[in-house]
């Protein structure tokens, strides 16, 4: 069955390091494939505790290189791999992920992988049953950032300033979005998506399905994530959830 499931749903240093909520990204079932998105800290320990063998992982995506998103990449492509006896496993991710001072795949780990592919707006990647498609480079603290569109279904809007230009570049009426949303309200400059900004893209776009993720420090000290989905249900007669850890959304 075509399924997400959220290893864990903090977002920001704040959040993920004080340790509010777990991190570790999601984990995609499509079409026969299983993606491990954005393994943040913990993702190594919370595939095992949710029983799920990283050796049936057959594809890893990095939307950006910061270490609540990548920081166990290398652990669980190395396992994946079954310690490189099997070289089944593909990595899709911004070049800066692989090359440069800042990269955070190691040499050793990019030997393991059946396929790597550099992510660029615009462009569509895919290994076996999956489809990848980086339908926007964000902004996001320097950081070469994408929105990511999986199989024409499911939509990915990962850390980004908001920007019009997103109203016209994702995708409408997607099966299932995905939005970080780190911050209840912008108070300073942040290069993160308000809960005002995600309003934007559900009224605009239209999506079948919503869920909220990726949570900041003061949105989770001062406000209900859930209370808010119900809030933007209502309003725009759209289903939407806030995702919590462990949690496992049909497709």
């Amino acid at each position: 069955m075509d399924r997400i499931v959220f290893l864990g749903t903090a977002g920001g240093r704040a959040s993920v390091f004080r340790f509010l909520r777990r991190s570790g990204g999601f984990l995609l079932y499509l079409s026969g494939s299983l993606v491990h998105v954005d393994p943040g800290p913990g993702a190594f320990v919370y595939l095992h505790q949710i029983g799920v063998d990283p050796r049936s992982i057959d594809l890893v995506v990095l939307s950006h290189i910061h270490l609540d998103h990548s920081s166990d990449v290398n652990a669980v492509i190395e396992s994946a791999t079954d310690g490189g006896k099997a070289r089944g496993v593909a990595l899709f991710a911004p070049r800066s992920a692989f090359e440069g001072s800042a990269r955070v795949v190691l040499p050793f780990i990019r030997e393991r992988l059946a396929k790597e592919g550099f992510l660029e707006e615009g462009s569509e990647l895919s290994y076996r049953s999956v489809r990848v498609k980086a339908v926007m480079k964000h902004t996001h603290h320097g950081a070469e950032t994408y929105a990511l569109l999986f199989n024409d279904r499911v939509l990915y809007v990962s850390c980004a300033l908001y920007e019009d230009r997103m109203l016209k570049m994702y995708p409408e009426n997607v099966d299932l979005m995905v939005i970080n949303t780190t911050l209840y309200r912008k108070t300073k400059p942040i290069d993160h998506l308000t809960v005002k900004d995600a309003e934007k893209l559900i009224s605009e776009l239209k999506p079948k399905r919503v869920v909220l993720t990726h949570f900041g420090y003061e949105f989770l000290q001062n406000h209900d994530p859930r209370l808010v989905a119900e809030e933007l249900s209502l309003r725009y007669g759209v289903w939407v959830i806030s995702a919590e850890d462990f949690m496992e959304v049909p497709l």
